[in-house]
């Protein structure tokens, strides 16, 4: 099926269609969407050589992973999404690796000098993030996952790390936890940052002293999670909960729960935060564990969305969102032990 074979189906104009497909701010939703359902329905696809040569455009986006941490999980799910909506584009998506961050600068020095990608995912920024500066100055267009204090405007997709860590915090608190440990993210990434002003608040606002012995900062992983609750259950007095940054810490969390002989949801609470892992359902743990909650994958299907309207014209500083994330509680959370 050819441009002018769908649009003669659907009444529109081969521009308006067109438009549609490509995500153009100008074009209203419901337009859209009827041509998208069109276009499945009827088995079209765009020629991607001649919508190049049309457009002037790569036909691909770009994301720089830099060290270890960042080839887990979490960007996995987070890719699932973000290319399965990019395929419906036939858009590519080319991923480069490095090791430090001057390689991960001259990456993308390089990237806008080959012109070889249209936009830039940019993950896992910091307070004020130089890689934001530098991709502003070298004029590549990017959606940010995530926040950063830039002078500039930026688009950008984040969940509300702040509050779902206040709620989560409160939540312990009502049932009678002082001591409750943090699993953070590295330090000085945005998102960590916002979880620690979500914690340090609800803490204050009853009252409750801040014990840095209770915070750990690190990669989302089961090993460093086990040794950093292993360590903070020989405190005396011990925590009674941890905020658990992601399901990988909670299982680590979990173990070093166990092997202290204790259980969790009675002698020690727990809620961690859940990306909706496929392969590792809070609800079917033992015990279900209580989470804050918001999908990776869908954040990254939304994130193609995004930059799709912002190769489509939509100005940057009208790129803004920020999701809610849902308390949801189970077993592992309880009332705090007697001692």
């Amino acid at each position: 099926m050819r441009l002018k074979d769908l649009a003669e189906h659907l009444g529109l104009s081969q521009t308006t269609v067109s438009r549609a497909l490509n995500g153009y701010p100008e074009v209203k939703e419901a337009t859209r969407v009827r041509v998208s359902e069109a276009a499945a329905q009827l088995g079209y696809r765009p020629n991607a050589s001649a919508l190049r040569l049309a457009t002037g455009r790569a036909g691909a986006i770009g994301l720089v992973l830099r060290g270890a941490d960042e080839l887990g999980p979490h960007m996995s799910e987070f890719l699932s999404g973000l290319g399965g909506r990019m395929a419906t584009q036939d858009i590519d998506i080319v991923v480069t690796t490095v090791a430090s961050h001057q390689e991960e600068l001259a990456a993308y020095r390089r990237l806008a000098a080959s012109q070889r990608v249209d936009a830039m995912i940019l993950h896992s920024p910091t307070l004020k993030d130089e890689r934001a500066e530098l991709l502003l100055d070298l004029k590549i267009p990017f959606v940010l996952h995530g926040r950063t204090n830039v002078t500039r405007p930026v688009a950008w997709l984040d969940i509300d790390n702040t509050g779902a860590l206040e709620r989560a915090t409160s939540h312990l608190l009502d049932l009678g936890h002082r001591r409750i440990a943090l699993l953070n993210g590295i330090k000085g990434r945005t998102f960590a940052e916002h979880r620690e002003l979500g914690y340090m608040a609800a803490l204050s606002a009853r009252g409750v002293p801040f014990d840095p012995a209770l915070m750990g900062n690190s990669a989302f992983t089961d090993e460093v999670a086990f040794r950093l609750a292993q360590s903070m259950l020989e405190l005396r007095p011990r925590p009674t909960a941890f905020l658990a940054g992601s399901m990988m810490t909670a299982l680590g969390v979990f173990r070093a729960i166990r092997q202290a002989g204790m259980q969790l949801g009675t002698d020690v609470s727990m809620i961690a935060h859940d990306d909706v892992f496929p392969y590792l359902n809070a609800d079917n743990m033992y015990p279900t564990m209580s989470t804050t909650r918001s999908s990776i994958r869908q954040a990254g299907e939304r994130m193609a969305e995004l930059l799709l309207q912002m190769l489509g014209g939509k100005p940057v500083a009208d790129i803004h969102e920020l999701w809610p994330v849902e308390l949801v509680l189970r077993e592992s959370s309880g009332p705090a032990p007697l001692f």
